[in-house]
């Protein structure tokens, strides 16, 4: 199974001049937990989850709409392709604790999301000795490796300190 057989086409996005507001409404009304910001090209620059917006607004004594959202964003950004296999894209999510993966065609331009509500939706369960191109364990291992328990930097800096 490929990434493309299971990823959001039609993704909402923001672009840098965006702000907080923009975002979290764009978010409430397409459902989405992650928005890529792009430039005109529709080349991805960043990205911005529901928890920055959270964060950004519960910390910044600032109104949405003044919240632009190239403050909040990050540039860092977790991809794969449409022609990936899922296990591959299901590898990356759990190696960089995320749930959700920008899909991205061969010039960089967005061209989707992967979340992991979508590969929920496309796994199934099969009996033990059988294959399953997507099976309930691919999904409950991934979920595993991402909700693993992360040290904070700064409580691991203390604890080798000590």
């Amino acid at each position: 199974m490929k990434v493309k057989d299971v990823m959001m086409r039609t993704p909402a996005y923001c672009t840098m001049e965006s702000n907080a507001g923009e975002a979290v409404e764009t978010m409430w009304n397409r459902n989405c937990g992650l928005l890529p910001i792009v430039n005109a090209e529709m080349k991805v620059l960043g990205v911005v989850t529901d928890r920055d917006l959270c964060i950004a607004l519960g910390t910044r004594n600032v109104p949405a709409g003044e919240l632009p959202l190239a403050s909040i964003a990050t540039g860092k950004v977790f991809w794969c392709s449409a022609e990936e296999e899922i296990r591959s894209a299901l590898a990356t999510m759990a190696r960089e604790k995320v749930r959700r993966l920008v899909v991205l065609d061969k010039d960089g331009r967005l061209e989707g999301i992967l979340s992991m509500d979508d590969i929920v939706r496309h796994a199934t369960e099969m009996p033990p000795g059988r294959f399953a191109e997507l099976s309930y364990a691919d999904v409950v291992m991934t979920l595993q490796h991402i909700f693993e328990l992360r040290v904070p930097q700064v409580a691991a800096a203390k604890a080798t300190a000590a």
